[in-house]
């Protein structure tokens, strides 16, 4: 009986500890589980972290990006708008300067016409002056030559003294000076100058009947108006 009961103790032993290892066991294994999940939260709340760290910096990069690309395109933009003004205000210049020149032909255009005017106005008045001065001595020519007697008009002298009068006479009409017809023409105030009146079988009333001093005109301007005798 001794022996039963002293085996019986040593298998409740063997089997108390035995308990007792799994216990321990089974304790152990959840320390682990706890220790595991830990290490797990503790894992992932670094990774957690760290993905929302790796994001910002990646955010952070796209608006700096964005804000280079913004800075370029404003500073593209905006030196394409000063040279768009920088043309224009060359165009504007170009366009005032070429207002200006053509201003300037324009009034050299008429200040050559104005002076070529008054060049031509000058000559002319300048031509009638000697005209005017030169017919005086026509007329004398004219008075010696019909003085001459009809025996001495073949004579040497008179031959020379007509041909220096026919001479100055075509040199005059070179020049445009063209006498006036007169004789047997109707009165004309804007060509004679009517000093009397006469009697006349042959002409009508109106008419000049005789001209008692020629009368010359310049390129169809009168230099001397004839001075004539008109009929009653």
């Amino acid at each position: 009986m001794a022996e039963q009961e002293k085996e019986i103790l040593e298998e409740e032993q063997d089997t108390s500890q035995a308990g007792e290892k799994a216990a321990e066991g089974v304790k152990a294994c959840t320390q682990a589980e706890e220790a595991a999940k830990d290490t797990g939260e503790e894992n992932g709340q670094d990774t957690s972290q760290e993905a929302a760290e790796t994001a910002d910096k990646e955010a952070g990069t796209e608006e700096e990006t964005a804000e280079e690309g913004a800075a370029e395109e404003k500073g593209f933009f905006g030196k394409g708008k000063k040279k768009d003004k920088k043309e224009e205000a060359l165009k504007q210049k170009i366009g005032e300067l070429e207002d200006r020149v053509k201003r300037q032909m324009a009034e050299f255009e008429n200040f050559r016409k104005r002076t070529d005017k008054e060049k031509t106005a000058m000559y002319e008045v300048g031509a009638k002056s000697v005209i005017e001065k030169i017919l005086p001595v026509v007329d004398n020519f004219e008075r010696g030559l019909g003085s001459i007697p009809e025996e001495e008009k073949g004579g040497a002298f008179a031959e020379g003294m007509n041909m220096i009068y026919k001479q100055l006479v075509g040199e005059l009409d070179k020049l445009g000076v063209k006498p006036i017809e007169a004789l047997g023409k109707e009165f004309n105030p804007d060509f004679h100058n009517a000093v009397m009146q006469v009697e006349s079988e042959e002409y009508e009333s109106g008419v000049i009947a005789q001209e008692l001093q020629k009368g010359y005109t310049y390129h169809d301007t009168v230099v001397r108006h004839s001075m004539v005798a008109v009929t009653e």
